[in-house]
């Protein structure tokens, strides 16, 4: 059992609850926090489709994307478009542009008529798209976020199998060796999107009600709890059938921008093997090899040439709709149940002009959540 303080005015005092009752955190919320979830949205999107990026150089980036395990879907002058080897949609979409920049999300409702109800919602049009229907909408933070359902799916390409390992008492791999392959490691398929906003109470909202996004895990700052999350980890609502641990993850910071987006392959050699042909090629790694927290994901960060990051990740968490949020406070230290110390590079720390500019930018800004108390407390969080 453990003991946790309700904030003043909410109950007499302390009670006793078991705190690990139904949930995958060692804490939830106090009475009266977030609820994680809309009561009534207006769609409740299934999974996510694609990313969409603009970059310089498109030889370049084919170059990184097969290096790290993507499979080119299709190639012309202004366009790359990379899948996984699962049967679904094209996983990145990557067009030519002057400046490397992340341009934002597509997710998938169940249906065209889903389309057509968020588009009413929002005061916009659904448009056709492929054989289906999309609509383009903007969250909050600014970002360009579609939604699109109807869409022709892609045929599922050979991949090798995740390999059987030895377990204490119950050996299974007998007579043989283990010999996994050192190379590029085969992405199976996009799984998450992390995002910063200083608007981070407005963006959550959004994404929980137009959406239907529902919240695995908050972190908060541990000073300023009383102002709620600072982070949501979000998973898609498909009722009883188990759904990843996030499809989207946000955080609250002085900057919109894209943080990094991860990708499954197979199992742990694939992360490591993967990884190690990554470096034979020379790529910088950003943080890893280890395991998350929330997520449980076995990890490994790395930077393509123009410094965007990506992940590799195996054997993440699945959920239901019937898991309720975890609250734990955040920390650098608090992102890995193991694995080298998380590095400034992962974290975004290291002091650049365009840091500071954006910092005296939020600060200046009374309409989002930033403001030197937060500031204080995220600095000290990401020193922890």
């Amino acid at each position: 059992m453990g003991e946790i303080e309700i904030p003043a005015g909410t109950a007499p005092g302390p009670v006793d609850v078991d705190v690990h009752d139904g949930l995958h955190s060692e804490l939830g919320a106090l009475r009266g926090e977030h609820p994680g979830r809309a009561r009534n949205p207006v769609i409740k999107v299934v999974e996510l489709g694609w990313l969409e990026f603009v970059k310089p150089d498109l030889d370049r980036a084919e170059h990184f994307a097969r290096d790290f395990g993507f499979v080119v879907h299709d190639r012309t002058p202004d366009r790359l478009s990379l899948r996984g080897t699962w049967s679904a949609l094209p996983c990145l979409v990557i067009r030519r542009g002057r400046h490397a920049r992340f341009v934002g999300p597509t997710f998938v409702a169940e249906s065209t008529t889903d389309v057509r109800r968020l588009a009413r919602w929002a005061g916009a049009n659904a448009l056709p798209l492929g054989s289906g229907q999309a609509v383009q909408l903007t969250d909050p933070s600014g970002f360009p976020v579609r939604v699109a359902a109807g869409l022709d799916r892609l045929s599922a390409l050979p991949e090798r199998d995740p390999l059987d390992f030895n377990f204490g008492t119950k050996p299974i791999r007998l007579g043989t060796t283990q010999r996994p392959p050192r190379g590029a490691a085969e992405v199976q398929r996009l799984g998450h999107v992390v995002l910063e906003t200083p608007r981070f109470r407005n963006a959550l909202e959004w994404y929980l009600e137009a959406l239907g996004l529902i919240v695995s895990d908050f972190l908060y700052l541990d000073e300023l709890r009383d102002r709620g999350p600072t982070m949501a980890f979000l998973r898609c609502d498909l009722g009883p059938v188990p759904a990843d641990h996030h499809t989207l993850a946000m955080h609250l910071g002085p900057r919109a921008g894209y943080v990094h987006s991860a990708y499954q392959v197979t199992d742990l050699d694939a992360v490591a093997a993967g990884g190690a042909y990554l470096a034979d090629q020379g790529y910088h790694r950003v943080w890893g090899i280890g395991r998350h927290i929330q997520g449980s994901q076995i990890f490994d960060y790395w930077h393509d040439p123009d410094r965007m990051m990506l992940e590799h990740y195996a054997d993440g968490d699945l959920f239901d709709s019937s898991l309720e949020p975890g609250w734990a406070p955040m920390s650098a230290s608090g992102l890995s149940q193991w694995g080298p110390p998380v590095s400034r590079d992962f974290l975004g720390s290291k002091p650049t002009p365009g840091m500071v500019t954006a910092l005296l930018k939020a600060l200046g800004d009374k309409t989002n959540d930033i403001d030197k108390d937060v500031l204080k407390a995220l600095a000290k969080a990401m020193a922890a």
